[in-house]
């Protein structure tokens, strides 16, 4: 479990205090309600106060959340998060409400001229839109549902070569040599996320009816809208997604087909199948980056690539524990995936993966320290907690910079100049194959929920077509229909965060930009990449993006050169 959070900085919060007891905490948000709010000076204390009380619950949740994640199978653990989701956030949930209202209302409201106060009374009016008493039940099913896909996710492990392995450790062989091992490593991963399929798609129904109610009540015409509203999205719209994954079908899907086919006749195969796309096309062993069960490797080489970046990174990084800011190794009983997660007592992040040994490790690794470096640099600066935390859009340009910049550095984890390469190339290469994932995830998002009533049948038509125009055409996935039908349960983000995926294509053309300019002049793209991140929240996202001097745009305009820079660098890089 996590380490407890210092207290001695709390000044209105009880350092004693019990932040999974309502009763305790129900007092601190009641004064606060009934404090006056007539000067600028009446607000400014007011905010630190609130601040102070919402880092002490938010940690005591986030925590929660992390040892939920970490532990999915122990039962105490699961009982104290739920605790949290159902008792305690259902009855705090409308006092953050009329708190906002509170401010909205305060009669010195036009005299909070900094640009931060405006960035939050813009947010806090739209919260106020959509809020609604009768959603506050909802979300806590949303959040148990969660947990349940959760817990069937972690719970996922197969027996192959005489050890019990988790899906994340499975795909270790998808690097390897031997074709049959591959085929069989992939079957034995899809077969048992089958196993499961059914139970996913229950979940994901009622996920999909909750979501339509929230709307409902909020006064929207779907969901889609809601989520808009509550994404506080001002400054793009539905149609802006839409348009950019028409031109990703353009612009980036015909350069994937290219590679595909390249990679078929590298391989020698009559057909490309989906267990080919991993290996290496020359037949070299995997890329074995660090062992996988040594992640302390992992924080280490990780550390000296930020060195080689720019030395503040790695004494940032350098801060980083075991325990107290990092759980890296995969394991059983432990849900999918990776995140950092911003700790706002603490002010420290807390990164969490499945590392298993292989070069995907090291990406998320470098992804993730990029969330830490935004979430350290923006609280040192910013004191309101409300807003520490930039736009999506912009927090992923911190996390998918990391990954570009240390790619000149990737010799810190392989002595072989030849591997790499190799890890460059497979990286650069993953960066045109994710622009079509995320334009299928998005696009699907979108039918998703501008279609209330849809079916399983309908729904699985719609994944289908979706997938296929954005799809190569030249992957063989003859005899695997229940697969490819059920691929999108993989997608953690379809459940935990729904229109929580064009973000990643929205920042990574921004972290294409800030990987140019830091080609160009790495001091000044390093000095503007942290001050556009100690600003946090503060700012509109396009001035975020101009602050690291890049542009905020997502058009075919922006894509395509930046997609054919991409493509001049991989025919740059040896095979």
């Amino acid at each position: 479990m996590t380490t407890a959070p210092p207290v001695d900085r709390r000044t209105f919060v009880p350092k004693d205090i019990d932040l999974a007891d309502v009763a305790r905490l129900e007092p601190l948000y009641q004064a606060l309600l009934d404090r006056g709010l007539t000067t600028t000076a009446d607000v400014e204390s007011w905010l630190a106060d609130y601040s102070e009380l919402s880092a002490a619950v938010g940690e005591y949740g986030s925590r929660t959340s992390i040892d939920a994640a970490c532990h999915t199978d122990d039962q105490a653990i699961e009982k104290r998060y739920l605790h949290f989701i159902e008792n305690v956030l259902p009855k705090l949930a409308p006092y953050g409400f009329k708190l906002k209202q509170k401010l909205l209302a305060a009669p010195c409201l036009d005299q909070l001229t900094d640009e931060r106060y405006r960035m939050l009374i813009r947010e806090w009016r739209s919260d106020v839109e959509i809020y609604r008493d009768q959603n506050i039940p909802l979300s806590t099913e949303l959040a148990k549902l969660n947990q349940e896909y959760d817990k069937l996710i972690g719970a996922m492990t197969v027996e192959f070569r005489g050890e019990q392995r988790t899906l994340q450790q499975m795909a270790l062989f998808l690097d390897d040599t031997d074709r049959d091992t591959r085929e069989t490593a992939w079957r034995l991963t899809t077969e048992r996320r089958l196993q499961d399929a059914e139970a996913i798609h229950d979940i994901f129904a009622k996920m999909i009816g909750l979501r339509r109610q929230m709307a409902d009540n909020a006064d929207k015409p779907d969901f889609r809208a809601y989520t808009w509203t509550h994404y506080n999205r001002f400054d793009y719209t539905p149609d802006d997604c839409l348009a950019f994954a028409d031109a990703i079908e353009q612009a980036v899907v015909p350069r994937v087909r290219e590679l595909d086919k390249q990679r078929q006749a590298a391989l020698g195969v009559e057909t490309l199948r989906p267990w080919d796309m991993s290996v290496d096309v020359k037949g070299r062993p995997r890329l074995e980056p660090f062992p996988g069960s040594d992640v302390q490797v992992l924080v280490d080489k990780t550390r000296a690539i930020f060195e080689r970046i720019d030395p503040s990174l790695a004494a940032d990084f350098g801060r980083l524990t075991f325990g107290r800011n990092l759980d890296l190794e995969s394991r059983k009983g432990k849900r999918a995936g990776g995140f950092q997660s911003s700790l706002l007592e603490s002010g420290e992040p807390f990164i969490f993966m499945n590392a298993a040994g292989q070069h995907r490790d090291v990406e998320t690794m470098l992804h993730e320290g990029g969330h830490a470096f935004h979430f350290m640099w923006a609280q040192a600066v910013e004191p309101l907690v409300f807003l520490q935390h930039a736009p999506i859009e912009f927090c992923e340009v911190a996390s998918m910079s990391m990954e570009l910049l240390a790619d000149p550095f990737l010799d810190v984890f392989y002595a072989d100049p030849a591997d790499a390469d190799r890890a460059r190339r497979k990286h650069l290469e993953g960066i045109l194959r994710f622009f079509p994932w995320m334009a299928v995830i998005d696009t699907f998002q979108h039918w998703l929920y501008t279609h209330p009533g849809h079916d399983l049948d309908q729904r699985t038509a719609a994944w289908l077509d979706t997938l296929d125009r954005f799809s190569s055409g030249v992957v063989d996935e003859s005899g695997l229909e229940d697969a490819r039908a059920a691929q999108w349960q993989r997608q953690l983000h379809l459940f935990h965060c729904p229109f929580y995926y064009v973000e990643y294509g929205i920042a990574q053309l921004g972290a294409l930009q800030l990987w140019l300019y830091y080609q160009e002049d790495p001091d000044a793209a390093i000095a503007d990449y942290r001050k556009a991140l100690t600003l946090g929240g503060g700012r509109p996202l396009p001035a975020l993006f101009e602050a690291a001097g890049i542009r905020f745009d997502f058009s075919r305009d922006t894509l395509e050169p930046l997609i054919e820079t991409v493509a001049q660098e991989l025919a740059s890089l040896p095979e």
